[in-house]
């Protein structure tokens, strides 16, 4: 018996990635699995291309946009009752065929296992589509900073390259258990970004460990639905107000006061300058300071 995984994935104005992921799981060789679709209140006629060229697939319509936490969650109500796992995946990515029996097979070893990723690459970097984006993620709990350990070529260090337990999986791609998803949903505290940190964190609490398997393989865009200049500065706001509320979650007031230093006297200045000089986003320190003010009121509220 193979266990039912239920694959959501969420679109926002993302017509084209959408069909070409869902284009790219036709030939997936895991034999028992079915996908859903949540649409986040696009305006770009994405439902109805979806209902004509894929008639064997759910799609769920969310009046507007409900950020990621959320709107996976509406999924994951619908999916929960009938799949032994849920798989949410972005819509910017590409699958390997095997990728979703890897990591069920993997995950079915151990019943402590209660997420696993794949190893992500990037859909591609100057031409080369063989370089690493993450094999699972890492948080400083010390200073702001979270990230993955890739950008390489995995032929240069494949004996390290093995299944291990990490941090966190992106939420690029993150197969469940659905017994967790019984007692927990994505947080909805941040709208984009950070939510897969803070649900990991959740999980392992639970007793539960986050996996990295590396013998399954995607392909990710990167942010593919912020490339618009204004949508650069929402997301650079969001990485800053939501890293304020996922740490004074996550650590004590002690330690949260040396990184909320460590955010406004370092990681504040080479971001902001990274992204005005060499990325000429010329709004990004004000993106950056107001999501630290929406950070610290949100703080302040709980």
């Amino acid at each position: 018996m193979y266990p039912k995984v239920s694959i959501i994935i969420l679109n926002w104005n993302g017509k084209g990635d959408t069909i070409e992921c869902l284009e790219s799981l036709k030939h997936v060789t895991y034999p028992n699995y079915e996908i859903l679709v949540v649409d986040n209140g696009s305006t770009d006629d994405s439902v109805k291309c979806f209902r004509e060229q894929f008639l064997e697939i759910e799609i769920i319509e969310n009046e507007k946009n409900l950020g990621f936490a959320e709107g996976n969650n509406v999924g994951i109500r619908r999916a929960i009752d009938k799949a032994d796992y849920v798989l949410l995946l972005n819509n910017d990515t590409v699958v390997d065929p095997e990728f979703l029996g890897e990591l069920v097979n993997v995950s079915e070893r151990d019943p402590k296992i209660g997420i696993a990723g794949p190893k992500i690459y990037y859909y591609e970097y100057k031409g080369n589509k063989n370089i690493v984006w993450s094999r699972g993620g890492k948080i400083n709990w010390w200073f702001p900073l979270h990230y993955h350990s890739g950008f390489r070529n995995v032929g240069n260090d494949i004996e390290k390259d093995k299944i291990q337990n990490v941090d966190y999986i992106p939420g690029t791609c993150i197969l469940i258990k659905t017994e967790i998803l019984e007692y927990i949903t994505l947080p909805t505290d941040y709208f984009m970004q950070y939510e897969d940190l803070d649900f990991c964190q959740q999980v392992m609490k639970m007793n539960y460990s986050c996996v990295y398997v590396p013998t399954s393989k995607i392909w990710h865009k990167i942010s593919a639905s912020y490339k618009k200049p204004k949508l650069k500065c929402f997301q650079m706001k969001m990485s800053f107000r939501n890293s304020i509320i996922f740490y004074n979650k996550f650590v004590s007031k002690q330690r949260f006061v040396i990184i909320v230093l460590g955010l406004i006297l370092i990681k504040l200045p080479i971001i902001v300058s990274y992204q005005i000089f060499k990325a000429k986003n010329r709004s990004a320190l004000n993106c950056a300071l107001e999501g630290m003010k929406e950070g610290v009121m949100a703080v302040m509220k709980k």
